[in-house]
């Protein structure tokens, strides 16, 4: 094989492909009445025309990766790099002719014959040479184990699991989470509590390949942790409160269907890959990166189950319901992810009531017991509205506008009703309130959103932290790019 040499033309081809069998006659023209001004890359066998003195063995692919070759035989010339016709693909004896300016170039073979895909395109190659020659490159440290070690069980052994097994994120599965992507690997989006580590890209990618993420949910995932750095969601606060919240992640607009999310049966149940994995990011982030785990800076008195993922999407099936991305100022075309501090599923049953009024007072009734019946304006909630009931205001011609509006009157109450000792009950609002109205909650702490299957009428509740609104977390959005 020849040393690699400037020259004025490069000629890629591979000893498996027919095509490149085939124009071997052209490629003996061409060495011989170019000379030194072309060098002929082999992506396979080194004995491909290993007699001429101007064949290279680019086995290693690091030529091709780094011309973008797709098919070979692939004739290039340097001298146009980067201009729209710097080269020509597979055969057609006319236009080689005239790349070359070799009239007679070809004379003896068939017209046409197309070419085979470069080596580089084998499955897995991608990322491989991604990591070789790309200009993207990790700063994680590499952890090598022995051969007896097993990578799930070292994985539970240095603590980074969330007590189920994670996928060892090794940097093939990495790069292949970000390969289709335009992103500086060593963006640093925030400091993420508890401990305050710069998060970048390249560890986001790590820990969602950790929970299972394919590589189109990563667009979500990245809005998720840029959401939950907002100062108004308080992620530190949720991290080390004692009561059960933590972050609940709810999904609009099309990238809902294009990564096949669930917003239907079993929604915030198990199932889905997408719910699933893009919940368990974030909270494998805070474990790994941030440095928050239960009984260290955690400190939830009982946790909830929601603490490995609470991840889902609204069904908006109904274009008469706005989406709680529109109810904040978004458009219905937008992928938008919310992020909101809450508890466990409160069931609502009500099967029996058949008008928006009947359901309004069921509903609000239930409302009542976020936190404490006998606690106002202190924790925030969702409203999850399902398809039946939504039916049932619907049919009556309620908006969801005139549910929110119901649900407020129906839960304003007079301060002397919630005193402390008021039913038996030491808990309840202070004495200096007991000659105000007041309401569950504050102004903008109710949020309601639609989920779930088309059969049984079964609304829920999440209840929020305890520290909701301007003085601790709020629901955050962020755009999904």
């Amino acid at each position: 094989m020849a040393e690699v040499h400037p020259s004025k033309y490069a000629l890629v081809v591979k000893k498996a492909c027919p095509t490149c069998i085939l124009i071997e006659p052209v490629i003996r023209h061409l060495a011989a009445s170019w000379g030194e001004d072309l060098t002929i890359y082999v992506q396979d066998e080194p004995d491909f025309l290993a007699d001429l003195p101007s064949v290279v063995d680019d086995s290693a692919l690091e030529f091709s990766y780094r011309s973008a070759i797709e098919i070979v035989p692939c004739l290039i010339d340097q001298s146009q790099a980067g201009a729209s016709e710097d080269r020509v693909s597979g055969w057609d004896r006319n236009q080689w002719q005239q790349f070359t300016g070799i009239d007679s170039l070809g004379a003896g073979l068939t017209a046409f014959k197309p070419g085979c895909g470069s080596k580089t395109l084998d499955p897995g190659m991608q990322e491989q040479l991604m990591l070789r020659y790309g200009q993207h490159q990790f700063n994680a440290r590499n952890i090598e184990l022995a051969e007896s070690e097993d990578e799930l069980e070292t994985c539970f052994e240095r603590g980074w699991t969330d007590g189920l097994p994670v996928i060892p994120p090794t940097p093939i599965r990495v790069m292949r989470m970000l390969k289709d992507f335009d992103l500086d690997y060593q963006e640093v989006l925030g400091l993420l509590p508890p401990d305050n580590v710069p998060c970048t890209i390249e560890k986001v990618a790590i820990n969602a390949v950790m929970a299972g993420c394919k590589p189109e949910y990563f667009p979500v995932v990245l809005a998720s942790v840029r959401a939950a750095l907002q100062d108004e969601f308080c992620m530190h606060g949720l991290l080390c409160t004692t009561y059960f919240s933590s972050p609940v992640m709810i999904v609009n607009g099309p990238v809902v269907r294009h990564i096949g999310m669930n917003c239907g049966i079993n929604a915030l149940g198990q199932g889905n890959r997408a719910n699933a994995t893009i919940g368990r990011t974030l909270q494998l982030l805070v474990r790994n990166v941030g440095g928050g785990k239960p009984g260290g800076i955690d400190r939830a008195t009982m946790g909830n189950p929601g603490k490995y993922t609470y991840c889902f999407a609204e069904d908006e099936s109904d274009p008469q319901w706005p989406s709680l991305a529109m109810d904040r100022g978004y458009h219905r075309n937008q992928s938008v992810i919310s992020l909101f501090a809450g508890e466990g599923l409160q069931p609502i049953l009500d099967q029996l009531s058949r008008t928006p009024e009947s359901l309004s007072k069921s509903m609000a009734s239930s409302l009542r017991s976020v936190a404490h019946v006998k606690r106002f304006g202190m924790a925030d909630a969702i409203l999850v509205v399902c398809p039946e009931h939504r039916r049932v205001l619907r049919d009556a011609g309620w908006s969801k506008e005139d549910l929110r509006r119901s649900l407020y009157d129906e839960l304003m109450t007079p301060g002397s009703e919630l005193l402390p000792g008021v039913g038996g009950m030491a808990e309840g609002m202070p004495e200096k309130l007991k000659d105000k109205l007041l309401n569950k909650f504050r102004d903008d702490g109710l949020h309601i959103v639609s989920t779930g299957g088309t059969a049984g009428m079964f609304s829920a509740i999440i209840s929020g932290w305890v520290a909701s609104g301007e003085r601790g977390s709020q629901m955050v959005s962020q755009i999904i790019d």
